[in-house]
């Protein structure tokens, strides 16, 4: 089974010794995502709708890069900072995901890095025919 690296620049880069994803075979397997711009640009500041569309942008953008949708998404894991924010994290993820159902877990924590209110990661399976897109390296 081959393994590659997929990255895109539609994504923040790795802040850490990881990578944005991993191909597996079919199975892509895309990094914590926080709210982070493109570019490394924070927004810390702003609300848990804008922060919470702005991790899942960027969890869809590595996926688009391995030449994946979101409906090729099995599953979804999302850390929100207060149990409150379920509902507004709801709201966000339909309006971005669409007719993609994943399999979801929501997990309430008090923190996370740098002060952010969500992290989300996402495991997908590509179609066969799936092309590992152009921001994707060769295998390691």
């Amino acid at each position: 089974m081959s393994n590659s690296t997929v990255s895109t620049d539609r994504a923040p880069s790795p802040a850490g010794h990881y990578s944005q994803a991993k191909l597996a075979g079919q199975h892509l397997y895309i990094s914590g995502q926080l709210p982070i711009r493109p570019g490394a640009q924070p927004l810390a500041d702003d609300s848990f709708e804008t922060q919470a569309g702005q991790a899942i942008d960027n969890m869809l953008a590595v996926l688009e890069a391995a030449g994946g949708t979101p409906a090729d998404l099995v599953r979804v894991t999302a850390y929100i900072v207060g149990v409150s924010n379920w509902p507004r994290f709801n709201q966000v993820y339909a309006a971005r995901l669409g007719d993609a159902r994943p399999a979801r877990t929501v997990v309430p924590v008090s923190e996370l890095h740098y002060g952010y209110h969500i992290e989300v990661d996402a495991i997908a399976v590509l179609a066969p025919s799936a092309p590992a897109g152009p921001a994707a390296n060769g295998p390691e």
